[in-house]
C-alpha cells in the first residue's frame, strides 16, 4: 500500500548559499591564473625565442591585454580565434566533448566597485574561452589581408604624434630616427617599402612612448619600439623575419613578474593605438573607391 504522508510534510529547504566559500573559490581561481601569467612573463623575459612567441600571440589578438596574451601563450600558443561557449553556439558550432575541460582561462573586467576606504577598484572574473580548433567548426582561418604599399605607409603616419622630415643620411646607418629633443622623426630618402614601414614604425612607436612615459629612457623605449614595430608588421603583413629579441631582460630591466607584465602592457597599448589609427586610415582610403564602384 502506498504511503502518501510525505505530501503533507514541509518541503526540505535548499542549503543556504555560502557566499564566503564561493568568494574564496573565485579568489583561488584568480590567484592561480595570475600565477600562471607571472610565471609565463618570467619565461618570455628570459628567452628571446619565447619573447617572440609572446609577440606573435599579441599580434594575433591585438584586442587582448598583455596578461591575457601571456595566458594564451601558456595554454594554447597556436590559438587563432577565441570565444566562449555562448559565442561559438551563436556561430552554430559547439565545443568538442574532449576539449570542453581544456579551456583557455583569461581575465575579464567585471566593472568598478567602491572599496571600504572610498577608493575605486576594478573587479575581475575568470572567463573560459576556446580556440576555433577546439570546436566543431569547419571554418578556415581567414588569409591575411594584403595592402597597397603606399596606402599602408600613409596609414602608418596617419595622425602622427610628431612631425616627420626626410633627410639624405642618418647616423649609424639608421633608416629612421626619433629625436626626443627636437620632438621630430627623421627618415632617410630612397628606402624600399618594407624597410620604410619597419624603420618608420619603430620611430613612431618611440615617439608615442616618449609622450606617454613618465621617465623617458631611450634604450628601454628603443627596445619597446622594436617590439611594437614587430607586432604591427605581423598584423599588417610586413616582412619582420629578421627581427631579433635577444636578452629582453637587459632592456626591460626588471625580474619582477608584475613589473614585466606592466612593461609588456605598455608595448601592447602602444601597438594597439597605432594599429587602431592605421585601421581607420585604411578604411577611409577605401571608402571613395567603394563608393565609385557602386555607381
Amino acid at each position: 500500500m502506498s504511503n502518501f504522508d510525505d505530501i503533507f510534510e514541509p518541503t526540505p529547504q535548499a542549503e543556504d548559499f555560502d557566499k564566503e566559500a564561493w568568494a574564496a573559490k573565485k579568489k583561488a581561481e584568480r590567484d592561480e591564473v595570475y600565477a600562471l601569467a607571472d610565471a609565463t612573463a618570467e619565461e618570455v623575459c628570459a628567452d628571446g625565442g619565447k619573447f617572440r612567441d609572446y609577440l606573435d600571440v599579441q599580434a594575433n589578438f591585438r584586442h587582448y591585454s598583455a596578461t591575457n596574451a601571456l595566458l594564451i601563450l601558456a595554454t594554447k600558443p597556436d590559438a587563432r580565434r577565441l570565444g566562449d561557449k555562448d559565442f561559438w553556439r551563436d556561430q552554430g558550432v559547439y565545443i568538442k566533448r574532449q576539449e570542453f575541460g581544456r579551456p583557455i582561462k583569461i581575465v575579464e573586467s567585471n566593472g568598478e566597485y567602491t572599496r571600504d576606504d572610498g577608493s575605486i577598484g576594478v573587479s575581475y572574473n575568470i572567463k573560459r574561452v576556446y580556440d576555433i580548433s577546439q570546436t566543431t567548426s569547419r571554418m578556415r582561418t581567414q588569409p591575411p589581408v594584403s595592402h597597397d604599399a603606399r596606402a599602408l605607409l600613409g596609414a602608418l603616419i596617419y595622425k602622427k604624434p610628431v612631425p616627420i622630415q626626410s633627410v639624405d643620411e642618418l647616423p649609424d646607418g639608421l633608416g629612421a630616427l626619433y629625436d626626443n629633443e627636437q620632438k621630430a622623426i627623421f627618415v632617410c630618402r630612397g628606402m624600399e617599402a618594407n624597410n620604410l614601414f619597419c624603420e618608420v614604425s619603430k620611430a613612431l612607436a618611440q615617439a608615442e612612448l616618449a609622450q606617454t612615459s613618465e621617465e623617458y629612457d631611450p634604450q628601454n623605449a628603443g627596445f619597446k619600439a622594436h617590439c611594437v614595430s614587430y607586432i604591427l608588421g605581423k598584423e599588417f603583413g610586413a616582412d619582420v623575419s629578421d627581427y631579433s629579441f635577444e636578452n629582453p631582460a637587459d632592456f626591460l630591466r626588471t625580474d619582477d613578474p608584475q613589473e614585466i607584465r606592466t612593461e609588456l602592457s605598455e608595448i601592447r597599448d602602444t601597438a594597439y593605438d597605432i594599429s587602431a589609427r592605421m585601421t581607420r586610415a585604411l578604411e577611409k582610403s577605401k571608402a571613395p573607391r567603394n563608393a565609385e564602384q557602386e555607381r
